[in-house]
């Protein structure tokens, strides 16, 4: 009778369980969480649309220093490195046999002179004597031809003179122009040739200086179709350094060249540049970014926010005015910073997912958490300017 009792306590009390677990598993079902989504709202931005290339900057003048006459180096007047002025003498030659043939020009010039004036006098005696039948027509003739001889030997030697003049003054070897003067590849009492081949040293005028920059014919046509009405010289170029800085002072757009290298289709575009400070140097690789227009309508999306089909379509998932999540195929441009320029596919004030997306799929209805007019950054989208780089 015990056992018995005891038998159906415990039924009693297995039941007791069960019914008290029943209601707790149904309560826990009706009160599933609604998935929770932070989102940016877009918003319009202008933004700056520019075109970023390579290239090297190249000296704005460059001349190199060779002799015109022969002789022995003398001197050297400057410091390698150094500023020099044009006109500034940079080398001497040895200038005696030079000054010995200008002077024996000088002679020459004072010879033919002094025979050309006792052939003038000579002309003008026989003059007034030919009316008296002193001389005869022939010998005032003679006269006359030798004045004419006469005359030209003095200008051959004018000419000699200033031959000799300009000999003496190439041993004085001048900058041609103003700029920075590198090594000097001779020393004194090396023997010069005039025109030779090896060159003495260069000048090198650096402010301002030439960034070279290379280009697609193809992206040059598309280029110059998206550049304004102004000409060419207005468009405003950025400089990007080597070491990623960004230099201070902007240059601008001088040329395009009109020959396409036909081996790899591409054209030069030149961009000059003030160097004040001597900080750019020829042959450095840069990177140069021209702006050329504004889109004051863009969207910009973070990128967390873009994903890639297998077919590599860029998509979002957006929050509808009915909190529920929508797919969207959208079509994005440059990247500007960590956001994407996007073409087509959303519209201004559109809620963009940009965290909880694992948790999510179309259909579902969430719970927007974080809803701003903020960028992934915290960049105000609709009051900052952007730039947007291809």
């Amino acid at each position: 009778m015990r056992e018995k009792m005891k038998l159906v306590a415990a039924s009693a009390m297995a039941l007791l369980l069960l019914a008290c677990s029943e209601p707790q598993s149904t309560g826990a079902g009706a009160g599933a969480r609604v998935p929770e989504v932070e989102v940016v709202v877009l918003a319009k931005t202008s933004l700056a649309i520019t075109t970023e290339l390579p290239g090297r900057t190249t000296d704005f003048r460059q001349a190199q220093i060779r002799p015109q006459v022969n002789g022995i180096l003398q001197q050297r007047l400057f410091t390698e490195g150094q500023q020099v002025a044009a006109g500034q003498v940079l080398y001497k030659i040895d200038a005696a046999p030079y000054e010995a043939a200008y002077a024996n020009a000088k002679a020459n010039l004072a010879s033919s002179k002094a025979l050309a004036h006792n052939a003038r006098l000579k002309v003008e005696r026989f003059k007034g004597l030919l009316g008296s039948k002193a001389v005869s027509q022939q010998d005032y003739d003679d006269a006359q031809a030798a004045l004419m001889q006469a005359d030209a030997a003095v200008a051959s030697s004018e000419a000699a003179l200033q031959s000799a003049q300009i000999n003496l003054n190439y041993t004085n070897i001048k900058a041609p122009i103003a700029g920075q003067i590198g090594r000097s590849e001779v020393t004194e009492g090396a023997l010069l040739t005039a025109n030779q081949a090896q060159v003495l040293a260069t000048i090198r005028q650096l402010n301002p200086i030439y960034v070279d920059l290379t280009q697609s014919s193809s992206a040059l046509l598309k280029l110059k179709k998206q550049l304004p009405g102004e000409a060419k010289d207005t468009v405003s170029v950025e400089l990007l350094l080597d070491d990623g800085s960004t230099y201070a002072q902007q240059g601008s757009l001088q040329f395009s060249e009109v020959h396409v290298d036909p081996s790899t289709s591409m054209v030069t575009l030149r961009a000059v540049f003030p160097n004040d400070n001597a900080n750019l140097l020829p042959g450095m690789f840069v990177r140069a970014r021209l702006q050329h227009g504004m889109d004051n309508n863009a969207l910009l999306v973070p990128q967390v926010a873009v994903s890639r089909t297998p077919k590599g379509e860029a998509s979002v998932m957006i929050v509808n005015d009915n909190n529920i999540v929508e797919a969207r195929s959208i079509e994005v441009g440059r990247a500007v910073g960590q956001h994407w320029q996007v073409l087509s596919g959303l519209n201004a004030k559109e809620q963009v997912i940009v965290a909880g997306l694992q948790k999510v799929r179309p259909g579902v209805q969430v719970t927007v958490v974080n809803s701003s007019a903020k960028t992934a950054k915290g960049d105000d989208v609709g009051n900052d300017n952007h730039t947007a780089t291809q």
